[in-house]
């Protein structure tokens, strides 16, 4: 626990370990991998309630479909931090306006008898999640964007708690000397859509031809984890189109950096890049700002909604949504006079530090389980 400086009593933490993990893997289920997964959720949720049946469940990882099981079979208080929620009616649109999209591929997208065939499964499967969350006795969930749907689809009136952000030691970072640097830092997964900051980067240097070197030059480093050989063929495919959308002498790959190296970067870097849509928080966002980057974002979801938005009337940062929005953008940071430049980073780094900081978390999550707890011993 000294990575996260947590202090626990040995006495009091237990370790159960469970074997039936890989029915919740998503590569078990090519087709109706949600429903998939969330049944078989229910498969690791009985072992270990099994092994352990607690007086108050909590559910952190998004296992909803088995809150039935513990509060009817095994009659615990079910509690859940929803982190996003499993359908949201912003997917039911995308497949309904047939736009293609990491959750609804291209063949899926062309088809209307298809694309119909999934609307029906997404409804069925939203009112069985709907049923399933029903059975919380408390929900949190970690952002506006979360609140709307998790309250919509359970009928709840869940409590936002922000999600920790390790402010403290980021804000510690120096706002001076820096580079003309944009930094990512994002998995390389599908939804981070990585295809739109090259594209970006690629208008931007069309704008703005003095950007490509010399004492104008801009560099953009993607720092990011790979996980297995999807990520990479992904990685190799961002490569291969940097190379196509020439701008390869711009952009530098961290792959698996260090946390030093990412600190390192977040120390000298201008600007922090986001471009998953409809993010349902946004935490690197956060860790941006406390850092003293100025955030340019995707204009949706938890950034839009909770972090880049005004402190004391100032703007905090930027939110785009198109490749050519993402290049004005940037283009207007990088334009900041020094002093314009610093104001907003002091405006960002204030309004990270008293809305999303751990002791924030560990306050609201106390108040709000502290109750339910108490009636247990009671």
């Amino acid at each position: 626990m000294s990575r996260f400086s947590i202090k626990l009593n040995p006495e009091n933490l237990f370790f159960v370990f469970l074997n039936k993990r890989k029915w919740v893997e998503d590569v078990r289920y090519p087709r109706f991998t949600l429903l998939g997964q969330s049944l078989g959720s229910t498969v690791l949720g009985f072992e270990a309630l099994k092994k352990l049946t607690p007086d108050f469940y909590f559910d952190t990882m998004g296992y909803a479909f088995t809150y039935p099981l513990a509060k009817k079979m095994f009659g615990c208080k079910v509690g859940a931090y929803v982190h996003y929620p499993t359908i949201s009616s912003d997917m039911l649109s995308k497949v309904q306006e047939m736009r293609p999209g990491f959750n609804n591929d291209q063949l899926i997208a062309r088809s209307r008898i298809l694309s119909a065939g999934k609307i029906l499964y997404y409804r069925v499967f939203a009112y069985l999640y709907s049923l399933a969350g029903s059975f919380s006795d408390i929900v949190m969930v970690n952002s506006t964007w979360t609140k709307g749907h998790i309250d919509q689809l359970w009928g709840v009136n869940s409590k936002i708690v922000y999600p920790p952000c390790d402010t403290a030691s980021l804000t510690k970072l120096p706002l001076e000397d820096r580079q003309r640097t944009i930094v990512s830092v994002a998995q390389f997964r599908p939804e981070k859509d990585h295809q739109l900051q090259l594209q970006s980067l690629r208008c931007l240097l069309s704008n703005y031809p003095n950007f490509r070197q010399g004492p104008e030059k801009i560099e953009l480093v993607l720092i990011g984890g790979s996980r297995n050989k999807d990520d990479e063929d992904r990685i190799q495919k961002l490569k291969e189109l940097c190379k196509t959308l020439d701008i390869e002498d711009n952009v530098t790959f961290e792959i698996n950096a260090s946390f030093e190296r990412l600190v390192y970067w977040l120390s000298k870097a201008k600007i922090g890049l986001h471009t998953m849509w409809n993010e349902h928080f946004g935490i690197v966002v956060v860790e941006y700002m406390a850092a003293g980057l100025i955030p340019v974002a995707h204009n949706s979801g938890g950034p839009k909604m909770d972090i880049v938005i005004p402190y004391n009337d100032n703007i905090t940062g930027y939110l785009a949504s198109t490749p050519e929005e993402f290049a004005t953008k940037i283009a207007n940071v990088f334009s900041l006079s020094e002093e314009e430049y610093k104001n907003v980073q002091i405006n960002a780094r204030e309004n990270v530090i008293g809305k999303f900081s751990e002791s924030v978390f560990q306050e609201s999550i106390s108040n709000l389980l502290g109750p339910i707890l108490q009636e247990n011993n009671n």
